[in-house]
């Protein structure tokens, strides 16, 4: 039976934890912005984390913004981690909170349209 929470996984809560620190507080480039990790991913061997992330004004911008600063994210986990081998970081959008949001909005639009009688 394999453990409930493998190496690889207490590693990316850890690292979201100081993703969204050095977001909020270190990173300077202004396409960056206002920025939420959502989850992040660690292969078993340690040597990619897939960083998912929602923005508040999400384009091609922010996603180059967050790529161009990897480096000095990957240098600062390094620092603050304490690991042998840091994850190469790959930032992917994460669309799961717009869709909830049209999801929520197409459910309150079929509610508004029902006749009276069936309320």
């Amino acid at each position: 039976m394999a453990k409930e929470f493998s190496r690889s996984h207490r590693v990316a809560e850890q690292m979201q934890r100081e993703l969204a620190d050095l977001l909020q507080f270190e990173v300077k480039d202004p396409r960056v912005g206002m920025v939420t990790i959502t989850a992040v991913e660690v292969t078993g061997d340690m040597a990619h984390a897939k960083i998912f992330y929602s923005a508040a004004k999400a384009s091609e911008s922010t996603q180059q913004g967050l790529e161009k600063s990897a480096g000095f994210l990957r240098t600062q986990i390094a620092k603050r981690m304490l690991l042998r081998t840091v994850p190469q970081l790959h930032f992917v959008y994460d669309a799961s909170i717009d869709n909830g949001m049209m999801m929520s909005k197409l459910i309150d639009e079929a509610l508004a349209s029902k006749p009276e009688k069936l309320k």
